[in-house]
């Protein structure tokens, strides 16, 4: 199945803080900005468009809970994970399994605008973070 880059996660303490870098410094576009208070996530999330690239800036929301808190504390700021675009999720997942590409199940979720998505474990990834993804008919 083919594979496309869809969007790097950076993870940041200060979206507003951040934003001021991306928009003013490299003329992003601001696509939306949400948070989400979803278990596992627990996130404010802010879109940009750059020359038709996306970027994620991903803050935690809960300093105990939150998956980018505890990035943050293991790792610092800077890129979380690298997105995938697949035609079909779950196509896609058995394909990994095949594989034996395992996927972290409690990370499946579909975001506010109707994107599916799961994370692949980093053990299997060489310890790089992959979001495979996939979006409402309508959307691609």
């Amino acid at each position: 199945m083919d594979k496309k880059l869809d969007h790097i996660g950076i993870a940041v303490r200060n979206i507003d803080d951040s934003l001021m870098f991306y928009i003013g410094v490299l003329q992003a576009k601001l696509i939306d900005r949400y948070r989400s208070e979803a278990t596992g996530v627990e996130s404010e999330i802010a879109i940009l468009e750059i020359d038709q690239s996306r970027i994620e800036l991903l803050a935690p929301t809960n300093n105990t809970t939150s998956p980018i808190a505890r990035f943050i504390k293991q790792k610092g700021k800077g890129v979380h994970h690298v997105a995938y675009y697949v035609e079909d999720l779950e196509l896609a997942l058995k394909e990994l399994d095949e594989k034996g590409i395992r996927v972290m199940e409690e990370t499946r979720r579909i975001n506010k605008h109707g994107r599916r998505l799961i994370y692949l474990n980093p053990a299997d990834t060489d310890g790089t973070i992959i979001e495979y993804c996939d979006y409402p008919k309508s959307e691609k």
